[in-house]
C-alpha cells in the first residue's frame, strides 16, 4: 500500500513538473514572438545626428598684429597664460599672455643693430667734414695762386715776349687747375651727401625697426575688445587651445566672444544621408545637459564638399542648424541631437523596420502561420511604409516565431485584384507548391461553348517579381510537356500560366487535374474583343 502511495506520489510530480515546463515555454515562446499592428498615420522621414552648440555669431580675440609679427620673423606664439574657459570679461580686460621670448631676443638684435648703425653714421659724417674741408681748402689755396699768376702775368709786359709767353702760359694752367677743383669740390659734396643720406637712412630704418618690435611687445598682452564670455578657440582637431597652445601667425585668434543670444548646432551627416537633407528643412533639436529641454530650428548650410574626420575613413559632411529663439540656459560647446526632418508623408502605412525581412530580392513578413510579400518605401531610423502587400490592422512579428522559417509564402499576385488590361480573377489559391506528380498537359484551344461570352482563360500556377524568375518556372512547365506555358504581365507581377482556353468548362476540368500537382492553381479569364 505505501509502495502504491509513493508511485501515486511520483506521477502526480512529474505531471506538475510538465505542466510548469509547458505553460513556461509556450509563455517563453509568446514573448520571443511580439506581435505589432500596421497602423496608419503621419510618417516622418529625418535624419538624426550629434552636433555641437555655437554661437551664430561671435567676437574674435585676436593676438598681436600678423603684419608686425611677419616683419619680426616669427610664425607661431604659444599661449603662456590665459583666463579659464567660459570667464565673462569686461572691455579692456587682461584674456592671456603670449611667450615673448622670440621677440625679446629679436629686439636685443635690433638694438645691438642701431648702435652700430649710429656708430657708422657719426663714422661717415667725420669722414665726410673732413673731406670736404680740405677740398675747401685746396680751393682757397688754388685761388691764392690764380692772383699771383695774374700779377705776375701783368708785370711781364715790361720783359721779352718770351717772358710774357710763359706768364702767360702759367695763368692759363692755374686758371684752369682752379676750374677744375672747383668741379671736383661740388662732386665730393654730392658724394657726401648721398653717403651722409644712406647711413642717415640705414639708420632710421632700425630705429624704427626697434619701436616696431617695442610696439608688438605690447601686443603680447591680449584684453578684451568688449564685455563677454570667453571661449577657447578649437585646434582642426577639436582640441580647445588653452595654455601652451600654438597659435599661428596666419590665424592669430587666441578665443572667442560669442553671441550668446543666437546659436547653432554645428554637426556632420555621413555620406549615406546628405543627399536627404537641405537648406530650409526644420530640425528638433535636444541638449543632452538639459534632456527635458525641446527646441526647433532650421537647416541653414549644408557643405558642397565632404571631408574625413579624424581617424576614421568615414566621409562626412558639415551641417549648420540654426536654433530659434533664445534660452539662457544654453552655451558653446553643449553636445547637441539633432532630428533633421527631411520628409513628412501625411498618411501611410508603416510597420516597425524590424518586421521586414528579404529573402532572394522579395520583401516579406511574418504573419500568423505564413509570410506575406511586401513592397516596402520609405523608412526612418524606427519604421518602414509599407505600399502594398499589407493593411491597417494587421498584425505582424516583430521577430520570427518557432520554426517560422518553414512557413510558405504568399505573393502579392495572390490576392483576388482586377489587373490592368481587362484581365479579372475567377478564381483564387493560396499557394504555388509543386508537387512530384506528372499529369498530362492541357489542351491548348478548346472551343467555346455556345452563349459564353468571348473570353480567353488562363490556369495560373506561379506568380513572381521579375520575368527572370518567372521564365525559368515556363522552361520546367515545358520540360514536364506543358508546352502551352507561358507569362502574363500583371502591373509590377510576372503571373506564369499552364495552359489556356477558351470556355470556362475547359479551364476548370483542366484546373481540377492540376490542383493536385500545382496546389493554388486558379484561373485568369482575359476578355477578347
Amino acid at each position: 500500500m505505501k509502495r502504491k502511495n509513493v508511485f501515486i506520489l511520483v506521477g502526480l510530480l512529474v505531471l506538475v513538473i510538465a505542466v510548469v515546463w509547458y505553460f513556461s515555454s509556450s509563455s517563453g515562446t509568446e514573448s520571443n514572438s511580439i506581435l505589432v499592428k500596421a497602423k496608419t498615420g503621419k510618417f516622418i522621414i529625418d535624419v538624426t545626428t550629434t552636433g555641437e552648440l555655437e554661437a551664430r555669431n561671435s567676437e574674435e580675440i585676436r593676438g598681436p598684429n600678423p603684419v608686425g609679427l611677419r616683419n619680426a620673423r616669427i610664425w607661431q606664439l604659444r599661449i603662456e597664460d590665459i583666463v579659464p574657459d567660459g570667464t565673462v570679461v569686461d572691455s579692456g580686460q587682461w584674456v592671456a599672455t603670449l611667450d615673448r621670448s622670440d621677440l625679446e631676443n629679436k629686439i636685443k638684435d635690433q638694438e645691438l643693430e642701431v648702435e652700430k648703425l649710429q656708430t657708422q653714421h657719426l663714422q661717415t659724417q667725420l669722414d665726410t667734414s673732413m673731406t670736404m674741408r680740405a677740398a675747401r681748402d685746396e680751393l682757397v689755396n688754388l685761388k691764392y695762386s690764380l692772383e699771383e699768376k695774374k700779377i705776375v702775368m701783368d708785370q711781364s709786359i715790361y720783359e721779352p715776349p718770351a717772358t710774357q709767353r710763359q706768364a702767360k702760359l702759367d695763368y692759363e694752367k692755374t686758371q684752369r687747375t682752379y676750374k677744375q677743383a672747383v668741379k671736383n669740390y661740388r662732386l665730393k659734396y654730392e658724394k657726401a651727401k648721398a653717403d651722409m643720406q644712406e647711413v642717415s637712412t640705414n639708420l632710421a630704418k632700425a630705429r624704427r625697426r626697434l619701436n616696431e618690435f617695442r610696439d608688438l611687445m605690447k601686443e603680447f598682452t591680449v584684453t578684451a575688445p568688449k564685455a563677454g564670455m570667453v571661449t577657447y578657440k578649437k585646434s582642426w582637431s577639436g582640441k580647445k587651445q588653452g595654455v601652451g597652445a600654438q597659435i599661428s601667425v596666419w590665424d592669430n585668434v587666441v578665443a572667442t566672444l560669442p553671441d550668446l543670444s543666437s546659436m547653432n548646432s554645428k554637426t556632420y551627416v555621413n555620406e549615406i544621408d546628405i543627399s536627404k537633407v537641405a537648406v530650409g528643412q526644420k530640425a528638433e533639436i535636444s541638449v543632452d545637459a538639459f534632456p527635458g529641454k525641446k527646441f526647433t530650428g532650421e537647416v541653414i548650410s549644408v557643405a558642397n564638399m565632404g571631408e574625413q574626420m579624424q581617424n576614421s575613413n568615414a566621409k562626412v559632411f558639415e551641417v549648420i542648424i540654426h536654433v530659434d529663439g533664445y534660452d539662457s540656459i544654453l552655451r558653446p560647446s553643449m553636445t547637441t541631437k539633432n532630428r533633421i526632418i527631411t520628409e513628412v508623408i501625411d498618411s501611410a502605412l508603416y510597420v516597425p523596420i524590424e518586421c521586414v525581412y528579404s529573402n532572394d530580392s522579395v520583401n516579406f513578413v511574418y504573419k500568423k502561420s505564413y509570410k506575406q510579400q511586401v513592397i516596402p518605401g520609405k523608412s526612418n531610423e524606427n519604421d518602414i511604409i509599407i505600399l502594398k502587400g499589407l493593411k491597417d490592422g494587421d498584425e505582424v512579428y516583430l521577430e520570427p516565431p518557432p520554426e517560422a522559417e518553414k512557413w510558405k509564402i504568399h505573393y502579392l499576385g495572390d490576392e483576388t485584384v482586377t489587373p490592368p488590361g481587362g484581365m479579372e480573377i475567377e478564381e483564387t489559391g493560396e499557394e504555388f507548391e509543386e508537387t512530384p506528380e506528372t499529369y498530362p498537359a492541357p489542351e491548348e484551344e478548346i472551343k467555346s461553348t455556345a452563349g459564353s461570352s468571348p473570353a480567353t482563360y488562363y490556369i495560373i500556377v506561379g506568380s513572381f517579381a521579375g520575368m527572370k524568375e518567372a521564365q525559368k518556372m515556363v522552361t520546367r512547365l515545358n520540360d514536364k510537356g506543358f508546352s502551352g506555358a507561358g507569362t502574363l504581365q500583371s502591373g509590377t507581377n510576372v503571373r506564369v500560366y499552364a495552359g489556356k482556353y477558351q470556355d470556362i468548362d475547359s479551364a476548370t476540368q483542366a484546373k481540377q487535374k492540376l490542383i493536385k500537382k500545382y496546389r493554388g492553381a486558379w484561373i485568369y479569364k482575359e476578355k477578347t474583343n
